[in-house]
């Protein structure tokens, strides 16, 4: 049976899928991560260790398929983490550091810099690089590798370091990963001058790739490694959260997916590029040449593990059907500081009224996490972004049945569950992508499981645009943002 393979480096685990042509997972594996954390917001990975995991996870998921032509593999990685890697002898990948992870905050001196200096470029996608992007993270790397990075030393991504050794010589990054580096999706090219300036040798990046290209193709040592066949194409991938986008299926210019996890992650789809005055929205470059615009909020599922025992969610969930909506109205944050719909590090949770009792501050937490996705929303059409499509939700969320009917209901839209969500899916089908396209492929390879509608009769825009003036009144959210959220929308969504 023809089929394709995807990875996905996460924090805690690799994992790997392999997808036949017609979207059935065949097989699966996973092998576990170790992370080094430090009270001052360092946080490191053993790169050898990534490697380690692909290769027990591959083998996993090809002895589970059984039987399967591998056609292609591609991989996606955590978005921000690098290392400084060199060609050594029999490894196209050397580590010289550690790999520094997507959350690691240790280089603000350097967000500092890129602040004060920035690329023109960066202004014009509206990206306003963050303390734990990798631009400053890779000039801390240059600053501060022991011993000193030699001549032979090279920037490279989490992935870089995988498809290196995958295909047995040093591969281009693609610009998905690279966007946080300071990349230009635009032009595909890196803005050499600008990133001179700011400290960084030329020299040292990766030359460039648009995600589903093919990198190369599996090596003799590789093939031993990890069981997939020499000669398979290794196709250049994306980061975890436009990985998770496509197995979503989202992909088509109005429609938008959110990630609800212990976050929660909006990502979507639009014919232009929109520009957001905030720097709250940044957008990658699609395979076929559409932008992929998204944010990442800081309320999500977190304060409910935070504030409730897990074992007791089913229950609370019940009652919470009863609470709509709930006597008080929720801005659930876990800690300070919130990075989308809008950008405040002094952001805390914010609660209007008192909760009755534990199911309704359980209901209230729901429905707070509802209002964020609204807001979200909110603010893209208040930019001129297309938001009439489907919404589809994916992440720790769909595993209950209430709360997607919830969002349903919140946001006046159909919210449609998609079949698999897992990035390993979504690397799968850009794999297969490099024959037929990303559509084509993500049609055969995708679908939604389930689609909820808005219910009759459900009305949270009281509440909603209660939250929306008390964001306004404390300037946390600008006026125009504050007008477009009490406008009146259409209920969007196609009919299936």
């Amino acid at each position: 049976m023809r089929a394709w393979m995807g990875v996905d480096l996460g924090t805690q685990s690799v994992r790997a899928a392999l997808v036949a042509d017609d979207g059935a997972v065949l097989g699966n594996g996973a092998a576990p991560l170790q992370s080094r954390r430090w009270p001052d917001g360092r946080h490191e990975q053993d790169p050898e260790s990534w490697w380690r995991a692909v290769a027990d996870a591959s083998r996993q998921a090809l002895d589970a398929a059984g039987p399967a032509d591998v056609a292609g593999v591609a991989c996606c990685g955590t978005s921000g983490t690098v290392l400084l890697v060199e060609d050594a002898p029999g490894d196209p990948a050397r580590p010289l550091t550690p790999g520094l992870m997507y959350d690691d905050a240790r280089a603000a001196d350097e967000a500092l810099r890129v602040a004060r200096d920035p690329a023109p470029v960066w202004a014009k996608l509206g990206l306003s690089p963050q303390r734990t992007w990798a631009l400053p993270k890779a000039l801390w790397l240059v600053r501060h590798a022991a011993p000193p990075a030699g001549p032979t030393a090279r920037l490279a991504h989490q992935v870089d370091l995988v498809t290196s050794r995958l295909v047995g010589r040093p591969t281009a990054a693609d610009t998905s990963h690279a966007l946080k580096t300071g990349a230009d999706p635009l032009a595909g090219v890196w803005p050499e001058d600008d990133l001179a300036r700011l400290g960084l040798d030329p020299a040292i990046l990766p030359p460039l790739a648009r995600p589903g290209t093919v990198l190369g193709h599996v090596c003799a040592d590789a093939a031993e490694r990890t069981g997939v066949r020499q000669g398979v194409p290794v196709v250049a991938g994306m980061t975890d959260g436009c990985a998770a986008q496509i197995a979503a299926g989202v992909l088509s210019p109005g429609e938008w997916s959110f990630a609800v996890g212990t976050t929660t992650v909006l990502k979507g789809v639009s014919a232009e590029l929109p520009h957001d005055p905030t720097g709250a929205l940044y957008s990658h470059r699609s395979p076929d040449g559409l932008w992929w615009p998204g944010g990442a909020s800081s309320a999500g599922a977190g304060l409910l593990s935070h504030e409730f025992k897990v074992d007791d969610f089913p229950e609370l969930e019940r009652l919470a059907a009863a609470r709509e909506p709930a006597s008080c109205v929720m801005y659930p944050l876990v800690s300070a500081g919130e990075r989308f719909p809008f950008r405040r590090t002094d952001a805390t949770r914010l609660t209007l009224g008192e909760p009755a009792d534990d199911a309704d501050r359980f209901a209230a937490i729901l429905q707070g996490v509802g209002y964020v996705q609204r807001l979200c929303l909110d603010h893209l059409r208040a930019l001129g972004a297309d938001v009439a499509g489907r919404v589809t939700v994916t992440g720790g969320a769909t595993r209950s049945a209430y709360w997607p009917q919830l969002m349903a209901d919140i946001l006046r839209r159909e919210v449609g569950v998609p079949r698999y969500s897992e990035g390993a899916l979504g690397m799968a089908v850009l794999a297969a992508s490099a024959e037929d396209g990303l559509v084509p492929a993500a049609a055969r390879m995708t679908g939604p499981a389930r689609v909820h509608h808005p219910r009759a009769g459900a009305d949270f825009n009281e509440p909603y645009e209660r939250l929306v003036a008390e964001l306004h009144s404390r300037g946390w959210i600008g006026a125009s943002l504050a007008a477009a959220a009490t406008r009146p929308a259409p209920d969007s969504g196609p009919r299936p």
